[in-house]
């Protein structure tokens, strides 16, 4: 048999086995009760599908390398090239790490026995998905980062679609009476999956197209019209099916004519990867072509150099990274259908937390999409820009929303022993990681501290040159910003917040470090993350050194401001709280005749009768 047969053969076993894999663990992890018979079969699904995906993903690694190697080669030599293959060469690495995710997940499957272990069990998938999606054909293209992250989100939105949609069938007879429930819940999975196959093909059509009018004028873009369009019909179909039809069916109908309900869902998927597989075999009009002489920007960050920061520049610049916008944009809109959801049952929810929360998701949009994400890659002063806006200026709008309240007041608590979104809320909130991390003085530790053990170690320079450790830098900055934000004027569970005097004390001092930080960076010659900013190329702004000490300007100017204003915060939720207090005290003495103070008084002259006797 041809080794590009083996190659297709043992990437599309990998690929289903993968995705009936994540279908079996979010199953338990989700979609069944506790203890319910179906979870059996789930638990099934899972380990089998983990050791077929293991064995596809190491049959994988073998059968490329001989497709590449295109030659015949004496057995143990080949051992030998293969694991020089996966240990020095990128692409090698990455079929390694994705055979070692699936067989570490293979393992964990077969101990899955809860629902949060089996969350837990899909990291592994995440990490071999990540691996994955840079060997596909995006990986090559001009936006590195774009192409890579769509596909990453291409490739796991479609396997939790597929998975889902797999496990619902085959857990079939175990479901019995309990299958709608399960269906409702697969089939709202199923819907958000559907929506991150959406975008991650427009981001990749994106890429693909030299011109708008390429969409009408070329067969690839007549395909990804009807890509989309297919697409967008079946997640109104699926949505309108979930809302309107199976809500009307009774447990027994939807048992009875489970075949025909599954059948809507089915039948979208098919048709998409129908299209999928048509439009994967057309040439799109912007080939994938090397850069034959790459800028030194270039060679570092994936990207030419942007032009010289000014005003209109950093309102104006803006470049695509598809899976922070997913994440940021899809929060917002979240936030705003729980926000009217308890309206709509009747329950208030303040107009001005929705209000400050968008206003957090427009600025992180900024930060993430925006001119700050753009000069942070070239620039030390850009990237301090977008490190401050991460850790001060973001969090406290989003602390002030209030999202984490809302979330446990607009989800739906389940009764029926399964653990749905809300229940993995309340775990983490309850959790003793959490509860250590939000702690208003751990909080203010990681606030401040995590700046210099970021800057002063690989970690910046791992932020830099790795995609993933951007991502994290992202991330980690915005909770440990919201973490402090809460402890001092939110209103979200978990801190145990302390009194309004040691709060601005708190305040104060995370002032003095972050000024403390920007004098030390303003003073120092020593260039920080040198392979990177000093060998950037840059022929505008001032030299590496120089912008280090202008990022240290900015680190201290940027940070006092929203510190300041987050005092002004602490001080009048204080004269709020005291004239709170004051008006229960006066509540209450009218209440009892003014019995504290006529006690009070009464003491007093008790002791006064002591003195003058003694």
């Amino acid at each position: 048999m041809p080794a590009e047969t083996l190659v297709t053969m043992a990437g599309g076993i990998r690929d289903v086995a993968l995705a009936f894999t994540v279908g079996g663990l979010l199953a338990i992890a989700t979609l069944l009760p506790v203890g319910h018979r179906a979870v059996a079969r789930a638990a099934a699904i899972a380990r089998w599908a983990s050791v077929a995906w293991a064995v596809a993903a190491v049959a994988y690694v073998f059968v490329s390398y001989a497709f590449i190697r295109n030659s015949p080669v004496d057995p143990e030599r080949f051992v030998e090239e293969v694991w020089a293959f996966v240990t020095t060469i990128d692409v090698g690495v990455a079929y390694a790490q994705m055979a070692l995710g699936a067989i570490v997940v293979s393992v964990l499957a077969a101990l899955v026995r809860t629902p949060v272990a089996a969350a837990w069990s899909l990291l592994p998938v995440a990490w071999a998905l990540g691996w994955q999606a840079q060997t596909g054909h995006a990986a090559g293209a001009a936006d590195h980062h774009l192409a890579v992250s769509s596909l990453f989100l291409h490739i796991s939105a479609s396997a939790l679609w597929l998975g889902v949609i797999g496990a619902l069938l085959l857990m079939r007879g175990p479901l019995g009476g309990d299958a709608k429930p399960a269906v409702l819940r697969g089939s709202r999975i199923a819907l958000w999956a559907a929506v991150g196959i959406i975008v991650s093909g427009a981001a990749n059509a994106w890429l693909r197209l030299a011109h708008v009018s390429d969409l009408w004028s070329t067969t690839y873009g007549r395909l990804i019209v009807l890509k989309m369009l297919l697409m967008s019909l079946a997640v109104a179909l699926a949505a309108r099916h979930r809302r309107v039809a199976l809500p009307r069916l009774s447990d027994e109908q939807v048992r009875e004519r489970f075949w025909r309900v599954m059948m809507v869902d089915v039948g979208a998927l098919v048709a998409v990867v129908l299209t999928a597989v048509v439009l994967s075999g057309t040439a799109p009009p912007v080939p994938i072509e090397a850069v034959e002489e790459p800028s030194p920007a270039y060679f570092l960050t994936g990207y030419e150099l942007p032009p010289a920061p000014t005003f209109l520049n950093w309102l104006t610049l803006w470049r695509l990274e598809i899976l922070s916008a997913f994440a940021v944009v899809t929060a917002g809109a979240v936030y705003v259908r729980w926000a009217t959801r308890l309206r709509r049952r009747g329950d208030r929810w303040p107009w001005h937390r929705t209000a400050w929360f968008l206003l957090g998701i427009a600025v992180m949009v900024w930060i993430t999409q925006g001119a700050p994400m753009v000069y942070g890659m070239v620039t030390f002063s850009g990237h301090m820009v977008e490190h401050m806006l991460l850790v001060m200026v973001a969090p406290l709008p989003l602390a002030l929303g209030a999202p984490v309240t809302l979330a446990l007041r607009a989800l739906p608590a389940r009764t029926d022993g399964s653990r749905g979104p809300r229940e993995y809320l309340r775990g983490v909130i309850d959790s003793r990681v959490l509860r250590f991390l939000s702690n208003p003085i751990v909080a203010a530790v990681n606030f401040a501290g995590s700046l210099v053990v970021f800057y002063y170690s690989p970690l910046f320079e791992f932020a830099l040159t790795n995609h993933v450790g951007h991502l994290w830098m992202l991330v980690h900055f915005t909770l440990a910003g919201y973490f402090f934000a809460n402890a001092l004027v939110g209103i979200d569970p978990g801190p145990n917040r302390p009194r309004y005097a040691l709060r601005i004390v708190m305040i104060f001092a995370t002032m003095a470090f972050h000024a403390f930080f920007g004098v030390s960076l303003m003073a120092s010659e020593v260039l920080l993350a040198p392979r990177w900013f000093g060998l950037m190329g840059r022929d505008w702004g001032p030299d590496a050194i120089t912008d280090q000490q202008y990022g240290g300007s900015l680190a201290w100017g940027i940070g006092e401001l929203p510190v300041v204003l987050l005092a002004i915060g602490v001080i009048i939720a204080w004269r709020r709280a005291d004239e709170k207090e004051a008006r229960r005290k006066d509540r209450q003495a009218e209440r009892d005749d003014d019995a504290e103070l006529r006690a009070y008084n009464a003491m007093l002259a008790r002791t006064a009768q002591r003195d003058r006797d003694r």
